[in-house]
Parts: C-alpha cells; sequence; structure tokens
C-alpha cells in the first residue's frame, strides 16, 4: 500500500519552512497535524499535597520550557515571590534563554548544559551546597532524579503538570496511511481513544527508543524508527520509506 496521507501527533509547526511541508509537496502528500497529548498543571491544592516549601530551595532544575512555565505559575497561584537571588539551572541554553519571559536574564544566576542530565551535571557540581528544586511531569524520566541521587544533590521532586491524552474523537472515522509518534504517551492516547484499534495495513512510525518500545509493547507492528545513522530525523527516515515503498 502507497503512503498518501499522514496523521502526525504533534502541534503544526509554526515555520513555513518545515520539512514536513517539503515532504508534502514533493510525495504529494496530505499530512495532519493534531497532538495526540496535552499539557495540564496541576492544582494549587494538589501542589500544597506534596509539601515541599517553594522558600526552602535556593536553586530550580529546569528540563523545559514546560517546566519554566508551570514553576512561575504555581509561584504566583501561590503567591511566592521568587528571590532575585535564586540559581537557575537549565537542561539547554535553549530553556535558559526562555527565563527571558519570567526574569531579566542578565541579572539572574542562570547556567545550563548542553541537551542532557549528564551534561548539567558537571554544572551543578561547581554548585553543590544548594537546595535544589526540579519541578516535573508525572512521567519524568527516572535518568534524572538517578543522577541526582548518584551525584549526593539534595533536591526536592516536585509535579506541577502531567501528560494526559487529548480528545481524538474527531478522527473516529478518518483513516490514514501513515500515524507518526514522538512518546509513549501518543501510543497510549491512540489506544485510550481508540480501543478497538487494529492496525491492518496502517504504517506507524515512531521517534526515539522508548517510543518503538511502546509501539512493541502495545502490540503494533513498528514500520518506520528514527533516528537512525543514515535518518537522524523522523522526515528523513520518512522519505526513505518511501523512497523504498517505490522500487
Amino acid at each position: 500500500m502507497s503512503v498518501k496521507t499522514i496523521l502526525v501527533s504533534q502541534p503544526k509547526p509554526e515555520s513555513e519552512k518545515s520539512p514536513y511541508f517539503d515532504l508534502a509537496e514533493k510525495y504529494k502528500l496530505k499530512i495532519d497535524f493534531i497532538p495526540f497529548i496535552k499539557i495540564e498543571g496541576v492544582s494549587t491544592r494538589e501542589f500544597r499535597e506534596q509539601k515541599v516549601e517553594l522558600a526552602s530551595h535556593t536553586a530550580v532544575i529546569l528540563t523545559s520550557k514546560t517546566a519554566v512555565d508551570h514553576f512561575f505559575r504555581i509561584a504566583e497561584e501561590t503567591r511566592f515571590k521568587v528571590p532575585d537571588a535564586m540559581k537557575y539551572f537549565c537542561m539547554s541554553e535553549a530553556v535558559a534563554y526562555y527565563l527571558q519571559k519570567y526574569v531579566v536574564y542578565r541579572k539572574r544566576k542562570i547556567f545550563f548544559g548542553r541537551q542532557n542530565i549528564d551534561d548539567l551535571v558537571e554544572v551543578l557540581k561547581k554548585h553543590k551546597n544548594e537546595n535544589f528544586l526540579l519541578p516535573c511531569s508525572d512521567i519524568l524520566r527516572e535518568r534524572i532524579p538517578e543522577t541526582l541521587e548518584q551525584n549526593k544533590f539534595k533536591y526536592s521532586k516536585l509535579v506541577l503538570y502531567r501528560t494526559v491524552a487529548s480528545d481524538l474523537s474527531d478522527l473516529e472515522n478518518v483513516m490514514y496511511d501513515l500515524l507518526v509518534f514522538f512518546s509513549p504517551s501518543g501510543i497510549e492516547s491512540l489506544l485510550k481513544n481508540f480501543p478497538d484499534f487494529k492496525q491492518n495495513a496502517t504504517k506507524i512510525a515512531a521517534f526515539g527508543p522508548t517510543t518503538a518500545n511502546a509501539v512493541k509493547k502495545n502490540n503494533l507492528r513498528l514500520d518506520i524508527h528514527a533516528p537512525l545513522p543514515q535518518a537522524p530525523s523522523m522526515t528523513m527516515a520518512i522519505e526513505q520509506f518511501l523512497k523504498g515503498a517505490k522500487k
């Protein structure tokens, strides 16, 4: 079966220069973008039930822009004035620059790693005596707290937002040749919305090893996987699949 229609389980790219649009034009594809998951912030009651005192922390570890948003949201909702002396340790430079939305960047102590917790640990070691706060989601990767514990950092984990399945009922009678997923939560959302889903001829693409494992764990067939050395991006992996299907 040739692939003519693709559903990407993410929001539509804001830039018109997205490789998905190039792919659609080159191969005459219909590509739709519908997020399969959404982020919901915890309530102030749920926050208080965790018994984590914001004021007792001297530094914050921020793993994503979403973590930044919800840290400052809960601070505002609980009328906690974030001290000017608070130190911010960000997973990447992009997350660090995003802080400008909430603080005067040049007047704050902001540090960042390259992309993952291992890079950031080297920076954290220079500030071993801080009491760190880790705002996170309900599905935080275990690698992060494990690394902090191994290095004996004093920290508090604080769940401020959760990942929930989107309502996909509008898709009930819509069929796509290829479904593209970027997280295990996306697979869970598919099966929650459509418990009787049968893959049949529908192709499934997964980005990252945990997403690929979720596909297989749910007895679905994985047809396209990225990143790979020859296909570091999802669009490149899809294009390679399309080229192979034409042969």
